[in-house]
């Protein structure tokens, strides 16, 4: 096992030292206490012999009485010199403590600002891993997964699902005509517009080139997702400005259901692609996915 850090052991050799110096000058207290007692007893001695007509003590015995009381003192004395020493070596243990605490102090510090900017690199790397860089919507891994879950949740809860597929007609002119740069501006403030009208619980992302997919959690029936189909293509279909440009950009939009038309992500993004090729043949502007698309769609591949 690994042994005890040497700091980690500090307060108890503190401790151990304060106690000892405590308990010395406690027991150097008691001797000197009996000491001056003894010195007491042999003046009050002294005193009673003198009353009695002695005018000396024997030589002998004073003597004896002399050494006694200067041994005492002199252990007294030494025994002062250990407590005094104990509570030094104390007292520098404490500094050692005060040092240690100060180490571990900046240590933390430090600690908690790397974790700091370690939590900030890891918020930045999650967001550019998990989201467009050109519009800042949530990019096919996120949505998939978030697809994932919303299927999960549906199984447990009997909820619906429902999932769009947009893509911009004509959006390959801008391209062509004007550049990318005026490209991505298209596409970003296409971004904007749908953002706007996307609930907390439902995700909007964008799949590549100028295709978009959005997640609708528990729609109250297939007219309501016609309805917010076609509140969001009239919102996209404004005119969007760049620069001196504007430019009008319409959607063709195809929808799964779940779990009416699939009941795992690959399958209701497939027959909302499948749907929205149906609408961009001009039948509808909105198309839900219908099993007899699925013969057709091979059949006819339109483009921008």
């Amino acid at each position: 096992m690994p042994s005890t850090p040497p700091d980690a052991a500090l307060p108890s050799r503190v401790l151990h030292a304060l106690d000892t110096a405590l308990d010395q000058s406690q027991e150097v207290r008691a001797e000197v206490e009996a000491c001056a007692e003894d010195l007491g007893t042999a003046n009050d001695l002294a005193k009673a012999r003198m009353a009695d007509g002695a005018t000396t003590l024997p030589a002998a015995q004073a003597l004896r009485d002399g050494l006694d009381v200067e041994r005492r003192v002199q252990g007294c004395a030494d025994d002062l010199q250990q407590v005094t020493d104990n509570l030094a070596h104390g007292l520098d243990e404490v500094k050692a403590v005060e040092q240690a605490l100060s180490r571990s102090r900046l240590a933390l510090a430090e600690s908690e600002a790397a974790l700091a900017v370690s939590r900030a690199a890891e918020r930045m790397a999650s967001q550019i891993a998990m989201h467009d860089q050109k519009t800042g919507l949530p990019n096919r891994t996120l949505f998939d997964d978030r697809l994932t879950q919303a299927i999960a949740s549906a199984d447990r809860h009997g909820w619906t699902l429902a999932v769009m597929f947009l893509d911009l007609d004509r959006f390959k002119l801008v391209n062509d005509t004007h550049g990318h740069a005026a490209g991505d501006s298209v596409l970003t403030v296409v971004a904007e517009r749908l953002m706007r009208h996307v609930r907390d619980e439902d995700t909007v992302c964008r799949n590549g080139g100028d295709e978009f997919l959005y997640l609708l959690i528990n729609p109250a029936d297939r007219d309501a997702v016609a309805h917010i189909a076609g509140v969001v293509r009239q919102s996209i279909e404004l005119p969007i400005g760049v620069g001196s440009l504007q430019f009008a950009v319409t959607p063709s939009i195809g929808i799964a259901l779940y779990p009416e038309h699939g009941s795992n992500g690959p399958t209701l993004i497939s027959h909302a692609d499948t749907a929205m090729y149906r609408a961009k043949q001009g039948r509808s502007p909105c198309e839900f996915f219908d099993p007899s698309m699925a013969s057709s769609a091979t059949s006819a591949v339109p483009t921008d």
